[in-house]
């Protein structure tokens, strides 16, 4: 293996889902948040294709009431994995470790500030890249930028139909469940 490829958010980090909560503040459930939100409106999102004040701006308007402007931000609380980042200090002494993750502008920043990136020796973000998981153009980017064959490259999400789809690229999958898992399957490659 050339290269270790991380999802963040359920791998690296926990406590980052956030649509149960802001569900929560508005009084309303999860289903109706997704509807409102238009699965179009948050992959723009996720792709840098919208900003948070835009989506805010549109969900409030079919919401019928106004939305906090940082109603994603109120409830980020994201917390490091400690066992997951030993594992990936632990990789980037002899190999070339980057986070591959879908994540929003506000988000990014977040984590940035508080120096959760320093984990990594690049990070790709949806918002910034313009393509989300499971797009296969996203893994596809990753791989052309990091001049890494697909099979040199091994990947680890907490999400099936993102493994699902890096292994149909060729990239080596693994589907997270906990770190001990991951550290017996990293075994076979290293």
């Amino acid at each position: 293996m050339r290269l270790f490829i991380f999802d963040v958010g359920g791998v690296v980090a926990e406590n980052t889902s956030v649509v149960p909560s802001i569900s929560g503040f508005l009084g309303i459930s999860k289903e109706e948040f997704v509807e409102i939100a238009e699965m179009d409106n948050l992959l723009a999102l996720q792709t840098g294709r919208i900003t948070v004040e835009e989506f805010v701006y549109v969900f409030s308007r079919k919401l019928g009431r106004p939305v906090p402007g940082n109603i994603w931000d109120m409830f980020f609380k994201p917390t490091p994995m400690e066992e997951t980042v030993r594992i990936i200090e632990r990789l980037r002494r002899k190999y070339r470790v980057v986070a591959g993750t879908n994540t929003i502008e506000s988000h990014y920043e977040i984590h940035k500030s508080r120096g959760d990136y320093e984990l990594f020796d690049r990070v790709y973000a949806s918002h910034l890249i313009g393509y989300a998981k499971p797009d296969k153009a996203f893994y596809s980017h990753i791989l052309r930028e990091e001049n890494c064959l697909a099979e040199e490259a091994f990947f680890t999400d907490d999400t099936r139909k993102n493994v699902k789809a890096a292994a149909e690229l060729g990239i080596v999958s693994f589907h997270f469940t906990d770190s001990t898992a991951l550290e017996k399957r990293l075994r076979e490659y290293l």
